[in-house]
């Protein structure tokens, strides 16, 4: 996988959700057409949703959970804490908080002002690199 897109409805609070309430940074941006955020090692784009239905050929019908969570790694569960804090104070819904899990993990959940949900999780069985990247532990 090399790029992620969610489709917004709003791009200048997607934009602002992203960049300066999570702290991201743009990479480019088409102004009030697509923003994209290099992460590590691929691409999350911000572009209209009824942009993108009109793009893929097909309705919104607004049916709500499409099957799919995005997911933040991170290096400890008191980062994981800080992260679904930071997404909080920056517009987003708490959906459950972090707790431990029976496989020895930590996780939360937020939605984005667009509904899209993120995982945010201390998986100890998935180191992350110097340059943040999270690998499957041998």
């Amino acid at each position: 996988m090399s790029l992620i897109t969610l489709g917004v409805d709003d791009l200048a609070r997607s934009r602002q959700f992203y960049e300066t309430g999570l702290g991201w940074r743009v990479g480019q941006a088409v102004e009030n057409e697509v923003v994209f955020f290099q992460l590590n090692g691929l691409i999350l784009s911000l572009y209209h949703r009824n942009a993108m239905v009109k793009d893929i050929g097909i309705s919104d019908n607004g049916d709500g959970f499409g099957g799919i969570t995005l997911a933040y790694n991170a290096r400890s569960r008191e980062e994981a804490d800080v992260v679904l804090s930071e997404a909080k104070q920056a517009g987003s819904r708490l959906v459950k908080p972090a707790q431990a899990t029976t496989w020895g993990g930590y996780v939360g959940y937020f939605a984005d002002p667009d509904g899209h949900i993120w995982e945010v999780a201390h998986n100890p069985y998935f180191p992350i690199d110097a340059e943040g990247r999270t690998t499957l532990g041998g």
